[in-house]
């Protein structure tokens, strides 16, 4: 890029975010870099003191002021509120093995009873002296096997443009004690076309319900007990091949946010 959209560290702080009883939307702008967020969770109304299921929704845009292709987004974590919990319990569980060279088609038949969320990604793909090309992918989220005490999670996608590619990330949910948040995931966004795809966009729906030895179990489950949710996030950005003069060049751009999700507690 012809500047760079954010120097060091850009801190975004406490974002009172509440659109709806249960979901947020969020429009910040830092330097050049414009990120659209929004997330929320069904239903609103939960127990005080016991897990119910829940389903989850989140995604993200990334645009700039000027209309140039944002910085690569390379590393997100997040921070999960402690009220709730994961079960996996008689869930099926897929591995890397069974998605190697898949398409989005063949790994859902593949991994079928392991599916928990599903989604869309899209990026755009900028090599030099030509026009960028937007291209994009259904994202299947498997169960994936236990790492030590923690859960995982494995991430796929697949795109056809410039070569047919199949994306596979593993993420470990990791369980922390730190003040509100109990759960922490970090994702590694793999490279696109060699490096020369921006990520511009993304969003999933997390959560499953299943039946095992005659007792109904939800992937994903949470009590209303102090009137809110909480999420972290951390956004780590880095230049492209294009626009560098050594490949990829880091900048440490990163944003940090806190976003706060209303919940009622069930009567």
């Amino acid at each position: 890029m012809k500047s760079k959209i954010v120097a060091g560290l850009v801190v975004l702080g406490l974002l009172a975010v509440a659109a709806t009883a249960n979901a947020f939307h969020v429009h910040v702008v830092a330097g050049n870099l414009v990120l659209d967020a929004e997330g929320g969770f069904a239903p609103k109304a939960l127990p005080k003191h016991e897990n119910a299921p829940i389903t989850t929704h989140g995604g993200g845009k990334l645009s700039t002021l000027s209309g140039d292709l944002p910085p690569i987004l390379d590393t997100f974590v997040l921070e999960f509120d402690k009220h709730g919990a994961l079960d996996t319990t008689g869930l099926g569980v897929c591995t890397k093995g069974k998605l190697i060279a898949t398409d989005v088609s063949t790994a859902r038949k593949a991994c079928g009873d392991a599916i928990v969320g599903e989604g869309f990604g899209s990026a755009v793909v900028k090599f030099p002296e030509q026009k960028p090309i937007k291209v994009g992918s259904p994202i299947t989220l498997f169960n994936g096997p236990k790492k030590g005490p923690d859960d995982t999670i494995i991430a796929h996608a697949h795109l056809d443009y410039p070569g047919p590619t199949t994306f596979i990330v593993p993420i470990v949910i990791e369980k922390i004690h730190k003040g509100v948040f109990g759960y922490r995931v970090n994702v590694k966004i793999p490279k696109i076309a060699g490096g020369y795809g921006h990520p511009i966009e993304g969003s999933a729906k997390v959560g499953k319900k299943w039946t095992f030895k005659g007792k109904k179990r939800s992937y994903i489950n949470a009590r209303c007990e102090t009137g809110h949710f909480q999420v972290r996030g951390e956004f780590t950005f880095k230049e492209g091949p294009e626009e560098a003069p050594s490949a990829a060049a880091e900048v440490n751009q990163i944003l940090k946010a806190n976003f706060f999700l209303p919940c009622q507690v069930r009567k």
